[in-house]
């Protein structure tokens, strides 16, 4: 008698943990074949730094065809406040694109030869195929991957790498040799993010 109602307590905690797991754990994501981790938390309203964290990952690297991403829970929308329209005038573009904000930052540079660089952006860019490609790194909470970003004295590139020492107001801007990355040095930069 004992055991029946060992038993049965065992089968009713197992399936309710299996119904507790399954209705707790419903926001998640199977990675398909060709994304990458900037897709999957464009699509999902979030950061990919966010996703990383929620799953314990420590490299955009490590996101794999058929690997399952927990999402972050649904944030609630907040109502747009409308903002006031501008004149044609008054619209600042570059090259086409719309000047959605200016910032002054400090940016060094970089190369993809850099001791224990693999030469592949956070983005998924390799440098070595891409070598005059125009990219910076960027601290994706302040500036999100694949944006448009023109930077003073370099150009139009676009947001494509992360980096340890690249927080806040600091970006690294892409050189293909190490000679143009030295002659860049570290300077005080105006950027203008794009759409």
């Amino acid at each position: 008698m004992f055991k029946h109602k060992l038993i049965l307590s065992l089968s009713l905690f197992l399936f309710s943990s299996i119904l507790y797991v399954n209705t707790t754990n419903a926001a998640t994501y199977t990675v398909k074949a060709g994304e990458n981790i900037e897709e999957i938390a464009k699509r999902y309203d979030t950061t990919v730094q966010e996703l990383l964290d929620l799953n314990r990952i420590q490299s955009a690297n490590d996101i794999v065809e058929h690997l399952v991403l927990r999402l972050p829970e649904e944030k609630p929308k907040e109502t747009p406040k409308e903002q006031p329209k501008k004149s044609v005038e008054e619209i600042e573009t570059i090259d086409g694109y719309e000047v959605v904000k200016t910032l002054t930052v400090e940016a060094s540079a970089f190369t993809a030869s850099c001791n224990g660089c693999s030469g592949k952006t956070a983005y998924g860019i390799d440098l070595h195929k891409n070598p005059d490609i125009k990219l910076i790194a960027v601290d994706p909470d302040m500036i999100p991957l694949g944006t448009k970003v023109w930077v003073k004295g370099y150009g139009i590139a676009i947001a494509g790498d992360t980096g340890g020492s690249i927080k806040g107001g600091k970006i690294d801007v892409f050189m293909k040799t190490k000679k143009e990355a030295y002659s860049w040095g570290r300077k005080k930069v105006e950027i203008k993010i794009l759409k």
